[in-house]
């Protein structure tokens, strides 16, 4: 209905302006076609699959197996973590999960409630759908591993109050104690399908068959090297590792990156040596503290925040600018100027998430008479970086780790086949 009573009244002002305004026709097709797309989608699984996240609460439990109640709140409390507080968010995050799996069941459709660690291909396989119970890091966790281009992806946020949840709906209106109201709409065909870009990683020359590294896993089987984002040649983490140091066969990398890939040497502090070739640009060798190359899912994640200007800076610059340009009757400093510079920048960062693009920024490169960085940032479709690190690593979005050392040689693509499909309400 709505679609036909903004047809109509296009072609009224069609008939009133005349032919002077030949490009009215087309406004009129890209809005009917909208009009359309939005309320008239097709959602009828049959069945899904909904991974919910491991919460603190249940991860303390898992690396102190067998210690009572009262065990647990002592050690917590020792180390100033607050025991009710875990306790109380974690069983918020239950009824959640509980809400969501009940609302599903309500509407005939088969359900299973699944960890990360039994989320796999069998299940994504099975599923006509796939939910994520917990925030961004749940979402991405399945993003990386749902390869097939047509099977949905959906998050829903089972704490709002601690968890921003970007990537999952609206956690104002759809979060999981609402969950039935946004099951409701999805049924109804009251949403858009939308498609995120992801990064396809080639691997060639060494290490091109090494098995990654989960880093969720290694929190616990490592606990106390929790934070260490890979774990070097020397250790002893050698389970499902199969190095094939002669291998030349191209491998693509069985993850996609729905946010990033980060790039560069295991210990922040050792500067990560690589050659980079980005499209045609000739090829150049850089040393920095890594790389960072992201899709417009990530571009207001890390990547925005490694680049972004604070209003500080950009108010120094511009004085600078004044002092250098006197007479000039507009005046730099004006707040309203400098705010207005500081979003136009910083939102020249972000881009839409579909566009078959990718964007890379090099973290603090050194600049002298060897190296010639040319191109520290920007846009890409392809970037190719060979390794010269001694102990480096290729992390996809903060979950599997690669290693990364001398030889090995890495192609990063962006393909419309890789896409990730999900929704959008508002």
């Amino acid at each position: 209905m709505a679609s036909q009573i903004l047809s109509q009244q296009l072609n009224a002002f069609h008939v009133i302006l005349g032919s002077k305004v030949t490009h009215l026709q087309i406004l009129k097709n890209f809005a009917y076609n909208n009009f359309r797309a939005y309320g008239s989608e097709q959602f009828q699984p049959k069945k899904a699959v909904v991974l919910k996240k491991m919460t603190r609460y249940e991860f303390e439990k898992t690396v102190f197996k067998g210690s009572s109640e009262e065990e647990l709140k002592n050690y917590l409390e020792a180390k100033r973590s607050d025991y009710n507080g875990l306790r109380s968010r974690h069983e918020t995050h239950c009824r959640s999960v509980d809400i969501i799996t009940k609302s599903l069941l309500k509407h005939g459709i088969e359900t299973k409630v699944v960890s990360r660690q039994e989320f796999n291909s069998d299940l994504i396989q099975w599923a006509d759908v796939m939910f994520t119970a917990g925030g961004d890091g749940t979402y991405l966790l399945a993003a990386s591993k749902v390869l097939d281009h047509d099977k949905p992806l959906i998050g829903i946020n089972t704490d709002p109050s601690r968890s921003e949840g970007c990537l999952c709906l609206p956690k104002e209106q759809y979060s999981g104690a609402r969950f039935e109201h946004a099951l409701q709409r999805l049924l109804e065909g009251k949403f858009r399908w939308k498609r995120r870009q992801r990064i396809r990683i080639t691997m060639s020359g060494h290490h091109e068959n090494d098995e990654p590294i989960e880093l969720h896993d290694q929190e616990l089987q490592f606990y106390e090297h929790r934070f260490t984002e890979h774990v070097g040649e020397g250790e002893t983490y050698r389970q499902n590792v199969n190095v094939s140091e002669n291998a030349t066969t191209p491998r693509v990398l069985p993850v996609l990156a729905l946010n990033e890939v980060f790039i560069g040497e295991c210990l922040s502090s050792r500067v990560s040596y690589y050659e980079i070739k980005v499209d045609d640009h000739p090829s150049e060798k850089h040393k920095s503290s890594g790389i960072a190359i992201c899709t417009g899912t990530g571009s207001s994640s890390w990547f925005y925040h490694i680049n972004n200007l604070p209003r500080q800076a950009i108010e120094t610059i511009l004085g600078y600018a004044n002092e250098l340009m006197p007479g000039r009757q507009t005046n730099l400093l004006d707040p309203n100027l400098i705010y207005k510079v500081t979003q136009k920048y910083n939102d020249s960062l972000k881009f839409d998430p579909s566009e078959p693009k990718m964007a890379f920024t090099t973290r603090d490169p050194v600049r002298n008479g060897v190296f010639q960085v040319q191109h520290p940032k920007g846009f890409a479709k392809k970037i190719q970086i060979c390794s010269r690190m001694w102990d480096a690593c290729l992390v996809v979005d903060g979950g599997s780790s690669f290693k990364f050392n001398d030889g090995a040689i890495a192609t990063l693509e962006i393909k419309e086949e890789d896409s990730l499909k999900t929704v959008v309400f508002d």
